[in-house]
Order: structure tokens, then sequence, then C-alpha cells
């Protein structure tokens, strides 16, 4: 697979800078330098290039079963589900790209990332109960990639930011799931990892914001 030309396109994809960062890294970890045998996958590669995600998933997923075993591959079509906001789907490659490769980063980083937004969506279904396991299990795909590269600063922010969802769903009055032991461990959680991303960027006005806002919300618990 030729990731070298992959990486030069993908600079011109607008997908924001910290999101380039992590396909680059994720895609030259483990390159071929060949091209890739498998016409899909080829593709793949030119959709994603474009820019053109949808595409991109489904030559991506006309190249299975073929290339089920491949990390690399299944990490292209993973992050073209979830730029697709096809984010089940990206959550359950992800995993498998993890099944394949228990080192991967990016790819907990991206599994987590999806049922996060899974869980958070106004329009689910899903119960009380259902949306604090995803959160929960969030939590730990996180650390999982925390346990991997403990200086990643984003990984402690989106980590963070699902300890507060958390607290948010157990803390708010009058909903089924109100717990307020649960809703104070999570908010001093999301406080903890905020304040370590501020400990590498104190900086950052966005993640001190995010922090004034987690201790107000931990302290007006009832």
């Amino acid at each position: 697979m030729n990731f070298n030309n992959l990486n030069s396109g993908l600079k011109s994809v607008k997908i924001g800078v910290s999101t380039l960062a992590l396909t680059l890294l994720a895609l030259t970890s483990s390159a071929q330098q060949e091209e890739h045998k498998n016409t899909n996958v080829r593709l793949g590669q030119k959709a994603l290039l474009d820019g053109d995600f949808k595409s991109a998933v489904t030559y991506l997923e006309k190249a299975l079963p073929a290339e089920e075993k491949d990390p690399n591959v299944l990490y292209l079509l993973g992050y073209s589900q979830f730029q697709s906001t096809d984010f089940k789907k990206a959550a359950d490659t992800f995993g498998k790209v993890i099944a394949l490769d228990a080192k991967n980063a990016n790819a907990y980083y991206y599994k987590a990332k999806a049922n996060n937004t899974l869980a958070v969506d106004k329009n689910s279904k899903l119960s009380v109960t259902q949306k604090e396991q995803l959160l929960q299990s969030v939590i730990a795909d996180y650390s999982k990639a925390i346990a991997i590269n403990t200086n990643d600063g984003k990984l402690y922010q989106n980590r963070a930011v699902a300890y507060r969802d958390l607290g948010i769903l157990r803390g708010t009055v009058g909903s089924t799931g109100y717990n307020k032991q649960v809703a104070t461990e999570a908010y001093t959680k999301a406080v903890a990892d905020y304040e370590k991303v501020l400990a590498s960027d104190a900086n950052r006005k966005d993640i001190q914001t995010e922090l004034k806002k987690a201790k107000v919300y931990r302290d007006l618990l009832k």
C-alpha cells in the first residue's frame, strides 16, 4: 500500500490539523511502501485523498473480507466511516483494528470518540444505563490509549469530556439516572484530566474554560 502518496494527499484534505496528525501517524507507523494489490483498497485510498469519505467506505468495504486481517486497511475504513458520521460502524471497525493491533493508540482514540458521540446523541434511543455503559467504555478506551502514549494531551482532554458527559448524565436532577456521588466523582476526574492538559500547556484558554465549567457543575450538584 503506497502510504507515502496517501500521506502527501491527505495534506490537502480539510479535516483539521489534529485529526490529520493522528491519521498520518497511524498510517505511517507500519506502512508498506508498495502499492496495494487490492483494487478496491487503491480506489478507497484515492477517494479518501479526495475527501470523498462515503466512496472510500464503499470501496474499502468491498475489499473485505479479503483484507479483514490487515489493520491498515481496517483503519482506513474506520476513519472513512468516522468522517462519514457513521459512528456505530466506525467504533466497530476500530475495535477490529485493536483486536489486530492492541498497541494502536489512535484506534482506541477514534473508537472512543465515536462511542462518545453515540452516547450523547440527543436522538439516541439508548437507556440511561446503556449510555453510562457506553461512556464507561469510552473512558476505558482513552485510558488504554493513555497507557500507550502517556504524553498525548488530546487523550486526557477527550477523556475529561467523557467524564464530564458522565457527570451530566448522572447529575441531572429529576432524571432516572440521577446519582450525586457518581456525578461528583465523574466531574472530579474530568477536573484532574483538564488540569493534566494545562500542566503541559497553561495557555489553553479553551481548557481553562472547560475546567471552570466542570468545577461549577460539580459544586452545584444537589
